[in-house]
């Protein structure tokens, strides 16, 4: 597929993408942003199934898979037959990188594990995607997103101290695995570029939970201290939280500085608050952080939080409102970066979502064009990039294998 509008930085790879759900797919996503032509193969029959997933279906199609479709191809290949995966290797022989969440196991037994498809193309950069790595005593498990975030410590932090453990409301565990995996890929090509050789990147999705766990493991390492969940607030900085207003709105203030907090209390008309010894610093707002909640909340509950708002911002304190998505269309801030974009869909017509980020100023991003119907590129690539005659695509199809 040629598009002009295509400057993004990646505007040169190949990348063939062999997942489903979420933690393959979104790395796919994030290079088709920047450029890079992500092939998607699917099976011919029914496809990923983020085509079908959602809370609701509008005209039959999932609102999701626009989303981490965006800006790719969509070959429908069945990997289950000698002729799907001989297309496949020959694909991935003139691309640049392959990601897979298969089961640990599969692309071996496959015939197109990392020694079997580097051999043909040294420089494939290979991501291989799963809940627990390739290795290890847990590597044959079935290893879903809510599990890897338990066993990275999320889970356990993640609510209210007198409730059993939430969900961030979001598959962020699978979100955070294809970032990792990103993240990978790109030192890798850098790797590439100075040697010229590609590399195997073993991402496990409990593993890239953790690494966004701060100091949970050192802290219990060094003092004993297991962090547990605390809710809105974070132990011992304070203020910081979420308080009513009026109509049942809500807002975020964070105020924990000692200068900032001297800012609030005045515009509170309570510029003592600053000089008791229960709040006078950041470690004693800290020990009396309930106490200063309840104050600061018997003040908020009675603004329009339009006017609250507005009256912290010109005191220079940070605060905000809990976003959802209907202020995030109105809010100047997103239009001003055009935060969210519209793009055409061939049954939607047009539609929202959130842009490519991060921003680059000589090589940006672009959302180009929404999630492809389920092969909708088999023909242009198999004749194309893998080098088929029209008649053999036409035959494969007719047995079903693409």
């Amino acid at each position: 597929m040629t598009d002009a509008a295509n400057q993004g930085p990646l505007k040169d790879l190949v990348v063939i993408e062999m997942g489903t759900l979420i933690a393959g797919p979104f790395a796919g996503q994030i290079l088709g942003d920047f450029g890079a032509r992500v092939i998607k193969i699917e099976d011919p029959k029914v496809g990923d199934p983020m085509r079908q997933w959602g809370r609701s279906l509008p005209k039959g199609l999932s609102p999701w898979w626009p989303v981490i479709g965006r800006n790719k191809q969509s070959v429908g290949l069945d990997l289950r037959t000698p002729e799907g995966r001989e297309i496949a290797k020959t694909l991935i022989a003139k691309a640049d990188v392959l990601i897979e969440n298969f089961r640990p196991g599969t692309m071996e037994k496959w015939g197109m594990g990392y020694e079997a498809l580097s051999a043909t193309n040294p420089g494939l950069i290979m991501a291989r995607v799963s809940g627990f790595g390739q290795t290890g005593p847990y590597a044959s498990r079935a290893g879903y997103g809510l599990i890897g975030e338990a066993m990275g410590g999320l889970r356990h932090v993640t609510g209210e101290p007198d409730r059993p453990p939430a969900r961030a409301g979001i598959s962020i565990g699978d979100s955070l695995t294809a970032m990792h995996a990103v993240m990978g890929i790109t030192m890798a090509l850098h790797h590439r570029a100075n040697t010229g050789h590609g590399q195997m990147l073993d991402v496990a999705l409990y593993e890239s939970v953790l690494a966004v766990m701060e100091n949970l493991v050192t802290e219990y390492d060094l003092t004993g201290y297991v962090r547990e969940r605390s809710g809105s607030i974070l132990p011992g900085i304070a203020p910081s939280n979420v308080y009513p207003c009026a109509e049942g709105e809500m807002i975020l203030i964070g105020g924990n500085g000692d200068t900032v907090f001297a800012r609030l209390a005045e515009t509170m008309g309570r510029p003592d608050l600053a000089k008791d010894p229960k709040f006078v610093d950041h470690a004693s707002r800290g020990v009396n952080q309930a106490e200063l909640d309840e104050i600061i909340a018997a003040w908020t509950k009675d603004f329009a939080l339009s006017d609250l708002l507005a009256l912290l911002e010109a005191d220079g304190i940070p605060s905000g409102r809990v976003f959802r998505a209907p202020d995030m269309l109105e809010n100047a801030q997103f239009k001003a970066r055009a935060t969210i974009v519209e793009t055409d869909h061939p049954v939607f017509g047009k539609i929202k979502m959130q842009n490519a980020f991060p921003k680059m100023s000589e090589t940006p991003g672009k959302v180009r064009w929404p999630g492809p119907t389920l092969g909708q590129h088999t023909d242009e690539v198999l004749t194309g990039l893998a080098g088929l005659s029209a008649d053999r695509v036409a035959e494969l199809r007719a047995k079903g294998v693409v």
